[in-house]
């Protein structure tokens, strides 16, 4: 079970284990996520997959932020192609819904997309469709194998 490998790594990170949150609803989208742990989906640190140059590249991005082409292009040499469920699984290791940056497979890329500095604690899922982890911005470095800050997404406009 995926949550339970994400436990084991987080935990093994000095993650507590009242930082990972269980529900019994589905928090698989930024919206459901936020609605589980009664958060503005902003603070919903979503991982984006990406297929670049044959292998998986991990986006972790602030839940209301949208990855920008251009951005993403200047920063990886090439347009952003979402993996397919099938290529999640396959190349991350973990099932669309629970994609989340720990715990992944050797060879897939990290990166933390500058939207998330915005905030000091922040939400990535934990290996499941119905969890997430609740870490600071520094615990989330320090529980990634993160390759650097990227600034790759837009932020939607100011009302």
């Amino acid at each position: 079970m995926a949550i339970e490998e994400v436990k084991k790594y987080l935990f093994a990170r000095g993650i507590r284990p009242e930082q990972v949150k269980e529900f019994d609803v589905s928090s698989a989208t930024v919206a459901l996520a936020a609605e589980a742990l009664g958060v503005d989906g902003a603070r919903i640190a979503k991982t984006l997959s990406f297929l670049v140059d044959g292998g998986a590249v991990l986006v972790v991005a602030a839940g209301d932020a949208r990855i920008d082409n251009p951005k993403f292009k200047a920063a990886f040499g090439t347009k952003a192609k979402m993996l397919s469920p099938e290529q999640a699984e396959e190349l991350v290791g973990h099932r669309v819904g629970g994609v989340c940056p720990f715990a992944v497979k050797d060879g897939c890329k990290i990166f933390l997309d500058v939207s998330l500095k915005r905030f000091d604690v922040v939400y990535p899922a934990a290996g499941s469709a119905n969890s997430a982890v609740e870490m600071t911005l520094s615990e989330l470095e320090r529980c990634t194998d993160f390759l650097g800050w990227v600034d790759v997404c837009k932020l939607p406009a100011a009302e």
